[in-house]
Order: structure tokens, then C-alpha cells, then sequence
């Protein structure tokens, strides 16, 4: 039965068809159905990127929302227990520590019973895959489930333990991204590319942060800043649309599940707008940032040094290689008897959540002055409307608390950071430098109790300000960013001290770059993960070196007129996985490369026996279909340290060949590279 569509017009009401009312139109059709199939054509193609770039995005916001508010009941039901189980102080003090030990005792044992490599950040290990070295298990299923388990029992332990999701979130992203471009590929019939595979990877990174603060912009700034060393523009589209994705449904999540009205920022902040702070003021902010610069340098280089110790100790070695829940366990109830609130925990505001920290030490009232007069007493239970008495105790001063807490926090972070677990580092720091901030602006408020005279105007100081430009500078500086001075607007909302926070950020990153490594470099370092080393500064004489200063000129080279016998005895005698090929032994000119795995199988399939005289040689092996890959790259062994390092590290390549007038001489990869740049930095002295 055909369609009926309408009437003609001035008709006597005769129905017509749609074949009817277009026939006489044969243009127009053919131009309306041509438009969409071009609409069809670019909207609904499967194999394009931004479909699977959204999907991530969606997907990792889904399972970030999931786990907040599996563990927000988790959290809220151990507060209950506490709060009910009575007044006594042993069952009192054992609710507070053994449900952290039990938590991270099963995390510890779940994630490393499943893969060893789930433990950690992640973020040292991403970074590695991303400048080209392929760790395959990171990116394994496996991981990713014993990741979310391994990180949902550590978030339960609320902020006993203190510790965060940034780091095991994005390598959950990461790991969810290679598999939907290994789907991708799979959809649209296309072989696998290791480019493609890159770039799915990078906006992986972004929406990892995006999804944890629902910060897109300085998501993507931050996987740039901390997991690239070079960065193609190419990628910026992926990563910003991803991001946005996932920060987008994340936050809608909340308004679906009644928790906000609309989509707002998730840190809200009350600063002044019209007069935000005085001139003045900015040398402060700038003394803060050195503030955190130095105690950031201090901070990775006990972090770090301490690892080394736990490594090279005996006890603690055994105990971490055998042991790892147990190591857990102890170190749960050390962090847990401390912050337990009826000991030294009253003192370090430990009954609130880290959310409750970050909310009250971003308030723009000075605690100080309010409790100048008066001291207000310490509440049985947290006051909802005022969770800023939880830093006051008629003990200690506002300052009491905050010095106190920077101090236990310095080792108890470093602590944390040796436990076997699933876990995040950035925001313990993130509260860290917010604290040193708090610190710094109620000094400033007590000194200037009515503000700084300008111009005859006065207006008091914000200590809350100063939070927030302290939490931006001492985590860009463990970190070596910049982009945390745009993370903490997109937390608040609000961009009035945009200036002094970009000054306290750049300062800190002075500082802390020219003394020591980032924090998850450091890590780099201790786990002995391949990595590039940065060439820093010009003072160390990088220049003038050249690549047959310290090329290896132990070569194997694999000539075409070369006998079976000895290509034989070549593979036999070597594990390498690819032979530079030349013309001729004497003439040792570069025409290929030979991967071993192709060889060994051209090998194995060549006749046992052959006609009498006939000597086989490799070129034979070669006719008969065994593939030469041409030689694209290579270097001279004129080219400079700072080209041969720049070149590594944008290709993300393993190793080159060195030639000399198309004769090879040579080779360059990155233990090369790493020796060369060690010997530049810390030279030998001569004996």
C-alpha cells in the first residue's frame, strides 16, 4: 500500500503519494538524498575516532561515579560504627584502625594475587608506554579488575589513610582506551597501528583526570605536562572532546542522582570579585610559592631516598617481596593509630573527609581572627555547619594544628606512598599544599588584622586564597605542571586570583625542576623503568658532544654474500632482534635491516641438502622471501646529543643505526643514550 502524504493544492481532496508530490522535482530529490547520504556518510562512518572517543568518555565517568558512591556508603557506614559502638576507648580505637588494616590488607593480597603490576600509581608506567616501550601487562584485562578492586578497598579507607584515585584512574582510562581501539580495529577490518593505538592512548590519559576532579581543560594540560615529553597537536582534538565527555557525565551523574541542581563546580568558593586581593599581596603569593618549591624538593627527595632504603634494607625488602599484606597491614595501623581523633588525630582534623578538608581550608574567613577572643571547645561530633572547628582545639591555636599537621602529614604521605596498593598520590598532595597556604594567609591575617592599605581603601586578607594558590604550587611543583594552576579554578569555579596562582605555580616549578625529579620521575627512577632521562640546562656542556662519543661500535652486521654456516653461528651466538644488513663484509654498506624472528624462520624452512659445489648464501635466503625492512633513519656520528635525544624521544624509538658514508659503524640505543647523559650530569672526577 503506498504512503499517503497530503493533498495537492486546489485539489477536491484527493489524497496523493510521496512519489507523487516529488516526481516532477527530479533535482531536488537527487540533491536531498545526496545531502543525506553525506550527513550518513560523516555522522554514522563507525570506524571514525570520536565515536569511540565519546564512549570512553561516557563509559570511565560512569565507572568513576560508580565507585564514589559505592564507597561513600562504605565510608559512611565505618563513621556509623564508630559513632555507635560506644564510649569505651579500646573498642572505639579498634573500629578506627581495623577496618583500614582489613581494607588494605585485601587490596594489597586481591590486586598483587592477580598481577604484580597493578600496585601503585600507574601514571610512572603510562608514561613509559607512552614514549614507545611496550609494557604489555599494564595495559592486560587482568589489571584493570584488580585495579578497581585494589583502589575502591583503598578510597574506603576514607582519610585515615590518606591517600587518592588520580593515578590507578588513569591508568584504568589508559587500559579502557587500548581496548576499545583494539574493538575499533577489529569493527572496521584495518590491521593494527601503532599510531592509532598511541593516540587513543593519549586521550585516555585526559579523560582519566577529567573524570576524577571534572576538570577537561587541565585534564588534558596535565596528561600533556606529566605523561608526554612531546606532545603532537594532531592528538589535541581527541583529548579535549574525550575529556569533555567524561567530565560532562560525571558531573551530570550527580545532578541525575539528586546530589546537585545543576551542574556546578565541585569545590564552591565565596571569594571577593569586585577587590580580590591587593597589590601587595602578590609578593606574599610569590614568597609562597618558593615556600612550596622548597618543601616540594624536600618532600621527592625523602619520598624517594626512602624507597631506596626500603629496597636495600634487608627486613623490609624480604618482607615487600614475600609479604606485601602484611607489609600493608602494618603500615595501615601505624597511619590509623595516629590519626585515631581521641589521640594526636584531634590535633590533624582527621574525622573530616578529604573532600571536607579541601572545603574547609578553601574558606575565606580567618579562623585565627574568629578565635581571637575566645576558644571555642572541640565538639563531640563534627559540626556540619561549622567543619572548620575541627582544625581549632583548646590545646593547640589554629596555627597549632596546621603546623602540627604539615609535619606528621610529611612522613605519613611518605608512607603511604611505599604501600603496596592500588592508591593516588596527587590529591594527599594537592590537601598538602593547601594546608601551607592556610598556614601562610592566617599569619598574614593576624599580622594585618584590617588588610593592606591601598590607596586608602582596606580590605582584608583571604586566607582561603592563599589555600588555593598553596594547594596549585605544591602539587604543580611535585609534579612538575603548570597546568594545576587551571585545575584548582575548574575545582572552584572561580578565576579572580588567576594571576598570583600562576605566579605561586611558576615560582614552585622553578624551584622544584632545577634541584630535583618529579615525583612520579622519582618513581621512575626507583622501579627502574626504561626512560629517557631530561637533558637539563645548558651548563653541563650537552652540546658538543656527539654520537661517536658514545655510540656502541660493537656491531653485527649481517652481509649479503655471508654463508649459511655463519649466519648460524651469527643468530646462535646473538639476542638481538634485528641485524643492520649490508652490501658486502668488506664494504659494510647499510642496505636494510633483517628482524631475527623472519630469519630464523627463512632458516628453518631452507633445504637440509643441496647440489654438489653449491655454496647457500644469505642473499640466497633473502630471493627466496625473506623481508628486508629499508633503512629510514640512521645517524651520523657527527649529530649531537641534544638531536639524537630529540629524535628518540618525538619517534619514540628503541634504537638507530650509525653510518659514515653509507658504511655502518655503529649503533645508538637509549642505555646509550642514558649513560651518555649520567656521565654529562654527574661526570667522574679524576683520581
Amino acid at each position: 500500500m503506498e504512503e499517503l502524504v497530503g493533498l495537492h493544492e486546489g485539489s477536491s481532496g484527493k489524497p496523493v503519494t510521496l512519489q507523487e508530490l516529488w516526481g516532477p522535482c527530479p533535482r531536488a530529490r537527487r540533491s536531498i538524498r545526496g545531502a543525506l547520504e553525506w550527513v550518513k556518510e560523516r555522522l554514522f562512518r563507525v570506524g571514525e575516532d570520536w565515536y569511540f572517543l565519546m564512549a570512553h568518555g561516557v563509559l570511565m565517568a560512569l565507572i568513576s561515579y560508580a565507585m564514589n558512591v559505592a564507597i561513600r556508603s562504605v565510608v559512611r557506614a565505618h563513621k556509623w560504627l564508630y559513632r555507635e559502638i560506644g564510649d569505651g576507648h579500646l573498642l572505639r580505637y579498634l573500629s578506627w584502625t581495623v577496618y583500614p588494616v582489613a581494607l588494605l590488607s585485601f587490596s594489597s593480597g586481591f590486586s598483587q594475587s592477580i598481577t604484580p603490576s597493578s600496585g601503585g600509581s600507574g601514571i610512572p608506567e603510562v608514561k613509559t608506554i607512552l614514549s614507545g616501550v611496550i609494557l604489555e601487562d599494564y595495559l592486560d584485562i587482568k589489571n584493570f579488575g584488580a585495579k578497581v578492586a585494589g583502589l575502591s578497598c583503598t578510597l574506603a579507607t576514607g582519610s585515615t589513610i590518606f591517600l587518592g584515585k588520580l593515578g590507578p584512574f588513569v591508568h584504568l582510562s589508559v587500559i579502557t582506551a587500548a581496548y576499545l581501539g583494539h574493538v575499533r580495529t577489529k569493527i572496521i577490518g584495518e590491521s593494527e597501528n601503532k599510531t592509532k593505538k598511541m593516540e587513543m592512548l593519549v586521550a585516555g590519559a585526559a579523560v582519566g583526570v577529567a573524570t576524577v576532579f571534572a576538570a577537561p581543560f587541565s585534564g588534558v594540560l596535565f596528561s600533556i605536562e606529566v605523561m608526554s615529553s612531546h606532545f603532537s597537536v594532531w592528538d589535541y582534538w581527541r583529548g579535549f572532546f574525550a575529556a569533555t565527555c567524561g567530565a560532562f557525565m560525571f558531573r551530570l551523574l550527580a545532578v541525575f542522582n539528586s546530589e546537585q541542581e545543576t551542574i556546578t563546580s565541585i569545590y564552591k568558593t565565596s571569594f571577593r570579585v569586585d577587590i580580590p586581593f591587593d597589590l601587595p599581596e602578590i609578593f606574599f603569593f610569590v614568597a609562597l610559592g618558593a615556600i612550596c618549591g622548597v618543601l616540594s624538593c624536600g618532600y621527592n627527595f625523602c619520598q624517594r631516598s626512602f624507597l631506596f632504603f626500603l629496597k636495600a634494607n634487608g627486613f623490609t625488602s624480604k618482607l615487600l617481596a614475600t609479604s606485601k599484606p602484611l607489609y600493608a597491614a602494618l603500615a595501615a595501623l601505624v597511619l590509623a593509630s595516629i590519626t585515631y581523633p581521641p589521640g594526636v588525630g584531634r590535633f590533624m582534623a582527621s574525622r573530616l573527609s578529604m573532600e571536607q578538608h579541601l572545603e574547609t581550608l578553601f574558606d575565606n574567613n580567618s579562623w585565627a581572627l574568629m578565635t581571637k577572643n575566645s576558644s571555642p571547645s572541640w565538639p563531640a561530633e563534627p559540626d556540619p555547619q561549622n567543619l572548620w572547628l575541627e582544625w581549632c582545639h583548646p590545646q593547640l591555636t589554629v596555627f597549632g594544628t596546621l603546623v602540627f599537621f604539615l609535619v606528621m602529614k610529611f612522613w605519613m604521605l611518605i608512607l603511604a606512598t611505599t604501600i603496596p596498593i592500588p592508591a593516588g598520590y596527587f590529591l594527599p598532595i594537592f590537601i598538602y599544599g593547601a594546608v601551607i597556604g592556610r598556614l601562610l594567609g592566617e599569619a598574614l591575617s593576624v599580622a594585618f588584622p584590617e588588610g593592606i592599605m591601598v590607596g586608602g581603601e582596606v580590605n582584608p586578607i583571604m586566607p582561603g586564597a592563599y589555600a588555593l594558590a598553596g594547594a596549585a604550587a605544591f602539587s604543580g611543583a611535585v609534579t612538575h605542571s603548570i597546568s594545576t594552576a587551571l585545575l584548582v579554578f575548574e575545582l572552584t569555579g572561580q578565576m579572580v586570583h588567576a594571576l598570583p596562582v600562576l605566579m605561586a605555580v611558576l615560582v614552585a616549578n622553578a624551584i622544584s625542576q632545577s634541584c630535583q625529579p618529579s615525583f612520579y620521575d622519582g618513581t621512575i627512577i626507583v622501579k627502574k623503568l626504561p626512560y629517557l632521562p631530561w637533558i637539563r640546562g645548558r651548563k653541563i656542556g650537552s652540546y658538543p658532544v656527539t654520537v661517536d662519543h658514545f655510540m656502541n661500535c660493537t656491531l653485527t652486521t649481517l652481509a649479503k654474500d655471508m654463508p649459511l654456516e655463519e649466519v648460524i653461528r651469527v643468530v646462535i651466538s646473538t639476542d638481538v632482534t634485528q641485524y643492520p644488513l649490508v652490501e658486502t663484509a668488506e664494504s659494510q654498506t647499510l642496505v636494510g635491516i633483517v628482524k631475527r624472528n623472519h630469519l630464523v624462520q627463512a632458516l628453518q624452512m631452507e633445504p637440509a641438502s643441496r647440489a654438489p659445489g653449491q655454496q647457500p648464501c644469505l642473499q640466497d635466503i633473502l630471493a627466496g622471501g625473506c623481508p628486508i625492512q629499508p633503512v629510514t633513519l640512521q645517524l651520523s656520528p657527527e649529530t649531537s646529543l641534544h638531536e639524537t635525544h630529540n629524535l628518540f624521544e618525538l619517534l619514540n624509538l628503541q634504537l638507530l643505526f650509525v653510518t659514515s658514508r653509507g658504511r655502518a659503524v655503529g649503533s645508538v640505543t637509549w642505555v646509550e643514550l642514558k649513560k651518555a647523559i649520567s656521565t654529562l650530569t654527574n661526570p667522574t672526577t679524576p683520581k
